[in-house]
């Protein structure tokens, strides 16, 4: 039976929007393998690994048969990246999928649709929905401060509070947090859904949303539960479990009476704190930063008594403070905003500081101190 006729790129698109989950190593044989089902002309493929599953399709489908089995995502993936761009046919008989283009011929194992695992549907409390190019912002300027493996399970996410048509998301790796938020304007809620709802969306759904996320205005379509979330946008559909557990009270962490406060240059304490990491060690990242009336000093050394100094004028006539970080928190937060100016909020030598835009209040970044 045929499945598919088209364009290489017509069914490569797809398939590269859900291979991405598909892990190398699989305890289950059936989650290495992307499910096709064709109903008529349309063609939907979803990949699963259990906590997040993908699905996109389009009307690629060769006859009005109905049929569906599942392969190997890398190697269908990989065969057709090697294809030339020309026509590519799908062909299913006697357990095998048949990828014909020109003179080239594969056959692929499969397995049956039926043994693919699918993913229960929850009744959904709250709903709504806002453009995909301020979703993907929001979740691009908080993930890097997400735990990757850390053993409090609540820190490998990101937070996503909804109260009425307000948005924020949160992320913290305990010794930093990132927080952005968005107006309501462009927020729509569903009628009928539930005011608030505090989830933890796992690391990994949030690094696939920001890859499939258009920087457009088209609408994201976000549905919530108890125990799992849903994205769904243009041909895209993104079904993840959440994160069980209960995040910290970030409210908690902002700091609120840091009146030691300057504006420097994004690009030039960008560039400085490159340099002065350049002689910190590989295990300790620590730089010394010193505020002084109208200057920020930041110096770095290691095990080989080597030492870097960088020097910046800045608009301050407070007290003098000495205190340390890691540099690597400072440059990420340089490099995830876009604004030309950064603002630094301190306490004292053991508080942390807090960084975000002159004329901005919808970002806020939290670093702790570390001991130099």
């Amino acid at each position: 039976m045929q499945l598919v006729k088209a364009p290489r790129d017509a069914l490569l698109k797809p398939l590269q929007v859900v291979v991405g989950i598909v892990e190398r190593r699989q305890t289950l044989p059936i989650l290495a393998n992307v499910l096709v089902r064709k109903e008529g002309a349309n063609v939907s493929l979803t990949t699963s690994d259990l906590e997040i599953q993908i699905r996109t399709h389009a009307e690629i489908g060769a006859g009005n048969d109905n049929a569906a089995t599942t392969v190997s995502a890398r190697k269908l993936s990989d065969i057709l990246r090697a294809l030339p761009d020309a026509d590519v046919q799908l062909s299913l008989a006697n357990r095998k999928l048949t990828v014909q283009s020109g003179k080239s011929r594969f056959n692929l194992q499969t397995l049956a649709a039926e043994e693919y695992p699918s993913v229960p549907q929850p009744e959904f409390t709250i709903e709504f929905s806002l453009p995909a190019s301020r979703l993907k912002y929001m979740m691009s300027m908080v993930h890097f401060s997400m735990a990757a493996q850390d053993i409090r399970y609540y820190l490998n996410g990101m937070l996503l509070v909804v109260d009425g048509t307000q948005v924020r998301a949160v992320a913290t790796d305990g010794h930093r947090l990132a927080l952005c938020e968005l107006d309501k304007d462009g927020v729509t809620k569903k009628e009928g859904s539930a005011e608030k709802a505090e989830v933890i969306v796992p690391r990994k759904t949030v690094l696939e949303l920001m890859r499939l996320l258009p920087d457009s205005d088209e609408p994201v379509r976000v549905q919530l539960a108890a125990a799992q979330a849903r994205f769904a946008f243009g041909s895209i559909e993104v079904t993840s479990k959440l994160v069980e557990g209960k995040f910290p009270d970030y409210t908690k962490v902002i700091p609120i009476g840091n009146n030691r406060t300057i504006v420097v240059g994004r690009d030039e304490v960008a560039q400085a704190l490159a340099r002065a990491a350049i002689l910190t060690s590989d295990k300790f990242k620590g730089v010394r930063c010193t505020l002084s009336p109208g200057s920020l000093k930041i110096s770095s050394t290691n095990a080989d008594q080597e030492e870097a100094q960088e020097e910046i004028e800045v608009d301050y006539k407070g007290e003098p403070l000495d205190i340390g970080f890691n540099v690597v928190y400072l440059l990420d937060v340089t490099s995830t905003l876009k604004s030309e100016q950064i603002k630094f909020a301190f306490g004292d030598a053991l508080g942390s500081v807090l960084v975000g835009m002159p004329d901005s209040e919808r970002f806020k970044y939290v670093v702790m101190p570390m001991r130099i």
